[in-house]
C-alpha cells in the first residue's frame, strides 16, 4: 500500500528502470527475457510520457479494476533499455469499464508491438491481491536468475519443501525476508493459462514463485525494487547451494533449528520450519 503523496508517473517509470537494470546486472534477464509491471490505484496522467492510444483487448476479464491502470513493459523489449528510453520499452494500460479490454497508451518512440507474453499471468496475479488485500500498488517482477534456474532443473530441488530448506540454509538473512517461503511452480508452457492459474495460486501464499525451468516471479504492495530484492536474496542461496553442490557437499550450512531461533529472535512468523 502506497500513501499520498503518490509517486508521479515519471518516478514510477524511473523505479522499473533501475529494476530492471538490476535484473540485467545480476544476470538474470538475458537479451530480451523478463518482465515487469505495476498496478496503479491512483489517478496518474499519460499524455506527456504516452501520447499515441489504442484499444486493446485484456488477456483476461478484470471488470473489479476498471479505470484502474498498469505499467506493463514490451514484447521484446530489453529491460536494461528501460532506464534509458522508458517511452520505447514500456507501455500504459487504462482498464475498460467493461474490464474485457483497454486503452494502451504508448510513447512516440515505441519499440513494441504487443505487451510482454506473460501479461496474462502478471494482470491475473495483480487482481487476485488486489482484490484479496484492497492495496493501491502492487509490482511484479519476472527473471531468470541463472543459479535459481538451474536448480529447478534438477529433479530433487522440484519439491517444495526440499528447494527451501536448501536455499534458506546459507543466509540468516533469507528468513526474515521471505518468511512465507517460495512457493514452487511445475513447468508450464510460458503465458499460458495453465502457468497464470498456477502462479495466481501459489502467489496466496508465497511472495515469490520459482517456475520449474523457467525462472521466478517475485510480488510486492510497496516498491518494484522490494520485488527484485527477494529474488536477489533467493538467488545468492541458490548460488551458494551450485558452490556446495560443485565442492561435493562439504557443508550443511544453517541448521533448522538455528533458523528457528533467528525467526524467534526477531519475532518473525514463518511457515518454512517447524518449531
Amino acid at each position: 500500500m502506497i500513501l499520498p503523496p503518490y509517486p508521479t508517473i515519471h518516478d514510477l517509470l524511473t523505479i522499473v528502470g533501475e529494476t530492471g537494470k538490476r535484473l540485467s546486472e545480476i544476470d538474470a534477464c538475458e537479451g530480451a527475457s523478463g518482465n515487469i509491471s505495476l498496478y496503479i490505484g491512483w489517478e496518474i496522467d499519460p499524455q506527456d510520457q504516452f501520447p499515441r492510444k489504442k484499444t486493446i483487448p485484456l488477456p483476461v476479464e478484470v471488470p473489479e479494476l476498471a479505470g484502474r491502470f498498469f505499467i506493463v513493459t514490451g514484447s521484446g523489449c530489453r529491460l536494461r533499455d528501460v532506464i534509458r528510453n522508458p517511452a520505447a520499452t514500456l507501455g500504459l494500460v487504462q482498464v475498460g469499464t467493461d474490464g474485457k479490454s483497454g486503452i494502451l497508451c504508448m510513447g512516440d518512440t515505441c519499440e513494441f508491438q504487443k505487451l510482454t507474453s506473460e501479461w496474462i499471468t502478471h494482470l491475473t496475479v495483480h487482481r487476485d491481491q488486489v482484490m484479496r488485500s484492497g492495496t493501491n500498488f502492487h509490482a511484479i517482477v519476472h527473471g531468470q536468475p541463472l543459479y535459481t534456474t538451474y536448480l529447478s532443473h534438477i529433479p530433487a530441488y522440484r519439491d517444495e519443501t526440499l528447494l527451501n530448506h536448501s536455499l534458506f540454509r546459507w543466509e540468516a538473512e533469507t528468513i526474515v525476508n521471505l518468511p512465507q517461503g517460495i512457493g514452487l511452480v511445475p513447468f508450464h508452457i510460458p503465458g499460458s493459462a495453465e502457468l497464470m492459474a498456477a502462479t495466481a495460486l501459489a502467489m496466496q501464499e508465497h511472495q515469490l514463485v520459482v517456475w520449474a525451468k523457467h525462472g521466478v516471479m517475485a510480488r510486492s504492495d510497496f516498491s518494484a525494487n522490494q520485488a527484485l530484492d527477494l529474488i536477489e536474496y533467493i538467488e545468492t542461496g541458490a548460488h551458494y547451494e551450485y558452490l556446495n553442490l560443485a565442492a561435493r557437499q562439504p557443508t550443511d550450512g544453517l541448521a533448522s533449528d538455528e533458523i528457528v531461533r533467528v525467526a524467534s529472535t526477531w519475532k518473525i512468523v514463518q511457515n518454512v520450519f517447524s518449531r
